[in-house]
């Protein structure tokens, strides 16, 4: 009797045990039309590109490509244009990033004090974050227009200034149009993510400082920084990666010129590519953009973003 009586409670305990690993197979299951289709559209062309970073295959070679290695690397390290554009990257996402940070946090610090029409606030603040950037592009390239600009009539109009002012050909001024339409595009995502952290703050650490008589800046400095800084090493990793693959914009205002002016990494890699059908030399510069991107992203998340966050736990 005893024996018949544990049968249906093993036959019970294997079906669950069946159950339960469907169960655990089934976000897979589901998952796997996802990844295969990831798969095909992602990884097989990254692949691809990374073998012909390793060849010297060009459209204007009828002869055929062949395998050359690591030349092409080489190459491109000897390439003055290249570092060119790339320091001129590396000082375009740091202006535009610090920039954006700074503009947002004193928007979102504001914002977080409005106590009615937040949401209407939110919504017209997120308007630039709606256009695309190509349209972002042509409309700045003609604000910046040298000839019926609206920044040169707005110089016209008010000041007794009646040079004209080349704003995307001159070399100072072509990166700093660029910069600020960047600016203008980016800074509402700052806004949104740091009034997000500001408003998921702890109260009880600003009512104790408020009983101790701190002033707003003692409150800010110590209490609202600190505590946001998580929030704030987030929003700039996202955007320093974001800036740092730009090309619509500035392909738009100015093509990385005049000459290379204004040549950001992908304007180049996009001038060697699909301008002059060297693909391989194409190849090899986006894959060295990448590692450079994926280091700084490892780096940045397991050393920083990861300890602040364990700090703020």
């Amino acid at each position: 009797m005893v024996a018949e009586s544990r049968v249906p409670s093993l036959t019970r305990k294997a079906t669950f045990s069946v159950g339960l690993s469907e169960a655990r197979g089934l976000p897979v299951a589901l998952l796997m039309p996802s990844i295969v289709i990831l798969l095909l559209v992602v990884g097989f062309p990254m692949l691809y590109s990374l073998y012909l970073s390793f060849t010297d295959y060009s459209l204007t070679n009828t002869a055929g490509y062949q395998f050359v290695g690591f030349q092409n690397y080489l190459t491109l390290f000897k390439d003055p244009v290249f570092w060119q554009a790339f320091g001129r990257t590396i000082l375009f996402i740091t202006l535009a990033v610090n920039l954006e940070f700074l503009i947002g946090l004193v928007i979102a610090q504001l914002m977080a004090r409005v106590m009615a029409g937040q949401s209407l606030l939110r919504t017209l603040m997120m308007m630039p974050m709606m256009f695309a950037p190509i349209l972002v592009g042509f409309q700045f390239k003609w604000f910046f227009n040298d000839q019926v600009g609206l920044f040169n009539n707005l110089l016209y109009a008010f000041t007794a200034q009646r040079h004209i002012i080349a704003w995307l050909v001159d070399k100072p001024l072509g990166f700093i149009s660029i910069l600020l339409a960047e600016i203008w595009m980016s800074t509402p995502f700052m806004v949104i993510i740091l009034e997000a952290g500001i408003l998921s703050l702890p109260k009880e650490p600003f009512e104790a400082a408020e009983v101790d008589g701190a002033s707003g800046w003692q409150k800010f400095r110590h209490l609202t920084f600190p505590m946001l800084t998580p929030f704030i090493y987030t929003a700039l990793a996202i955007r320093s990666l974001d800036v740092g693959r730009a090309y619509d914009l500035i392909s738009i205002m100015t093509g990385g010129g005049p000459g290379s002016r204004t040549e950001l990494i992908w304007t180049y890699v996009n001038r060697l590519a699909f301008t002059g059908h060297d693909y391989a030399m194409g190849s090899s510069m986006s894959y060295v953009t990448v590692i450079v991107s994926f280091v700084f992203t490892w780096y940045l998340f397991q050393n920083v973003i990861k300890s602040r966050w364990e700090g703020r736990g």
